[in-house]
């Protein structure tokens, strides 16, 4: 066999492998959405989020947002203001849903706290499209991008902006869900194929980095959004095992 008789093989295998991967993952069925917990069984789960989730920016007393209320059949939800040593200490799981720009010595904190055994899932928005009715510098308005301040770098990623602006459809936690103007992760971790999502082991803990947060507003993006809650609580199940 000659050699361009062998580039033309090769070239076909990999295509024929490209297509058959593409067929598994069209033809799988998504998993089933999680089960509501016992309240006696439900964990802690720490939250730390610059996202109007708990409260609407108004702070009025109607409850908390839809991904709260989901959070809660699962969790028992520790909000936390600092990833200090006193407050990692309430539990082994944390969601950070693009929060804010954390001091040096509380991040060196939370770095030990995951190679300890913590559990991370990092929701960091390189384009955050929330809708706001607080003006631009307002500190209780969500800052528009995630504000890394090393620590990407240090567990061996790089955050990129969108390609493009808009809704786009992307898979976590098995589930197909709708970001708005997602980025994408590159480095040394476990990346997902649409670079979404970053899975890493760290020490003795494990971290999962997505590159959008908006997808949380999930009640705003319409009914192809549907599974975003589900995508964000079996991320946090697969944290747990």
């Amino acid at each position: 066999m000659n050699v361009a008789r062998r580039r033309v093989l090769l070239v076909a295998i990999i295509l024929f492998a490209a297509a058959a991967l593409l067929a598994i993952e069209l033809l799988s069925p998504a998993p089933a959405s999680l089960p509501a917990r016992p309240v006696a069984k439900r964990p802690p789960l720490l939250l730390l989020t610059s996202l109007p989730l708990l409260f609407s920016e108004q702070f009025s007393l109607a409850g908390g947002s839809p991904a709260v209320k989901r959070l809660d059949e699962r969790y028992k939800l520790v909000p936390i203001s600092v990833t200090d040593p006193k407050e990692l200490a309430q539990g082994r799981l944390i969601l950070m849903a693009h929060p804010l720009a954390q001091p040096p010595e509380d991040l060196v904190a939370l770095d030990e706290w995951l190679r300890r055994g913590g559990r991370v899932l990092l929701l960091a928005d390189p384009m955050l499209e929330w809708p706001s009715k607080r003006p631009l510098g307002d500190p209780l308005r969500p800052p528009p991008m995630f504000m890394d301040t090393g620590l990407l770098a240090h567990w061996g990623l790089t955050l990129n902006g969108p390609d493009a602006r808009g809704p786009a459809k992307r898979k976590l936690g098995g589930f197909d869900v709708i970001t708005v103007s997602p980025g994408s992760l590159a480095g040394a971790c476990s990346i997902t194929s649409d670079a979404l999502v970053a899975r890493c082991s760290i020490g003795r803990g494990k971290a999962t980095i997505v590159a959008d947060a908006d997808f949380l507003n999930a009640d705003a993006l319409g009914d192809e959004a549907r599974h975003n809650l589900d995508g964000v609580l079996g991320e946090l199940a697969r944290l747990e095992r």
